[in-house]
């Protein structure tokens, strides 16, 4: 308790800035996958989705971020075991963070697309081996998590296989597709309202205390379906031929109409992302303040100030600013090349499996399930369509960021305890 007295100013400020550094990574890395869709199909340029994300993201994390947000991220460690010695939780903590943050860093300026989720879990499982006790991590958790791994990617993939055929069937592969987009586009994007108002209610909205019922929550996203169909009839009805167009690429015009449809999921994404992926920064970041504030007291729980949500907007939108090309490089061009249909069914797949993972509580990852969903695309236009080099290196990251989170975390907590025991 006497270190928590002697040096809380210093825990608060090193928590604002590994904070800062780990939201940092995940615009850098995160949401800079979940834009890569839009770039890679050329429906926004690069410039246009950094400016969306910037928005969006940060009212997402800052509009519904969290009123509330748990201390030990995911109920992956034991908080009764640290009641005792509630230093020790700060030190694991801001371990945590950084081990996380530097791990993105290296991921990001290397392309890999890899779980921000999954690097701040294994930091806070390496901090808690070392300092609590194997006893202290809830190794159930950690075995859902592993399993994720097969079972998101899979899943998303199936879904994004199954709607770019459904997209070939209705519109590519006919006599007409101009006309068959504009007649078809308008109830793909009543599935994007739907879906990605699901994802809001389920994973964003509850934060700030507006928590529905299953019934309530499915008619809200019906209605938003429906306002979405009827703005994208509007403007896909205002979409015209252009006949040179396809001289270069046959369904060029086609695109065209995609490009609205990815437009409104690229804003609609980029909230439902900021809404729940900013807590990996910032939960942390409240259970350093809120044990310092108490003066050592360890809650299951911490109350989240506004310049917490604050600090982890800004950090998403400065990542995505300064370093996110690269991730986005990978996922939009490096595994298969993308069109706006084809960036449309990934998303929307996606989306979907997060929806899917929320209501069977999966614990999953949204990189991999938007990498999964990219695959399933490729794989419907043939294994030829896939950059295989591209993939393994992308599948060998994912396995190297729970052990890399870990080991980093371990030497950054002995370090922290060094310098203030």
């Amino acid at each position: 308790m006497d270190i928590i007295v002697s040096y809380g100013a210093v825990f608060l400020i090193l928590a604002g800035v590994f904070g800062l550094f780990m939201a940092w990574g995940i615009g850098a890395n995160d949401v800079a996958n979940a834009m890569a869709t839009s770039v890679g199909s050329r429906a926004l340029t690069i410039k246009q989705a950094i400016l969306i994300a910037a928005v969006f993201e940060f009212a997402g994390a800052f509009l519904a971020g969290g009123q509330v947000t748990r201390t030990i991220r995911k109920g992956i460690v034991d908080a009764d075991l640290l009641v005792a010695s509630p230093e020790l939780l700060i030190y694991g903590m801001l371990a945590a963070l950084l081990a996380a943050g530097v791990w993105l860093l290296i991921a990001s300026r290397n392309g890999w697309p890899v779980s921000t989720t999954h690097s701040i879990v294994g930091a806070l499982v390496g901090f808690a081996m070392v300092g609590v006790g194997m006893d202290a991590v809830k190794w159930g958790k950690v075995g859902y998590i592993i399993a994720s791994w097969v079972v998101s990617p899979l899943l998303a993939g199936l879904l994004s296989y199954g709607l770019f055929r459904s997209v070939q069937s209705l519109i590519l592969n006919t006599d007409d597709p101009f006309n068959n987009a504009k007649k078809y586009v308008p109830y793909y994007m009543f599935l994007v309202g739907f879906i990605i108002a699901l994802v809001t209610f389920l994973k964003g909205l509850k934060h700030i205390g507006l928590e529905n019922n299953t019934f309530e929550t499915f008619v809200y996203a019906l209605i938003a379906g429906g306002v979405m169909m009827l703005a994208g009839k509007y403007f896909v009805g205002r979409i015209k031929l252009d006949p040179s167009a396809d001289k270069d690429f046959h369904y060029a015009n086609v695109e065209r109409v995609f490009s609205v449809l990815m437009i409104v999921t690229a804003c609609a994404m980029a909230f439902a992302h900021g809404s729940n992926d900013v807590a990996n920064a910032i939960g942390p970041v409240a259970a350093v303040v809120s044990i310092v504030s108490s003066g050592g007291e360890v809650a299951a729980k911490s109350a989240l100030p506004y310049w917490i949500l604050l600090l982890g907007g800004a950090g998403i939108v400065l990542g995505l600013a300064t370093y996110g090309r690269r991730v986005i490089a990978t996922v939009g061009n490096s595994i298969t090349e993308l069109t706006p249909s084809r960036g449309f069914a990934a998303t929307l797949a996606a989306a979907s499996t997060v929806v899917l993972a929320s209501g069977t509580g999966l614990p999953i990852s949204t990189t991999h399930t938007l990498v999964g969903a990219v695959l399933g695309v490729g794989l419907a236009r043939g294994m030829e369509a896939l950059n295989l080099t591209v993939v393994r290196n992308i599948f060998m990251s994912w396995i190297v960021t729970l052990p890399a989170g870990g080991l980093l975390s371990i030497l950054f907590f002995f370090t922290l305890k060094g310098i203030f025991s």
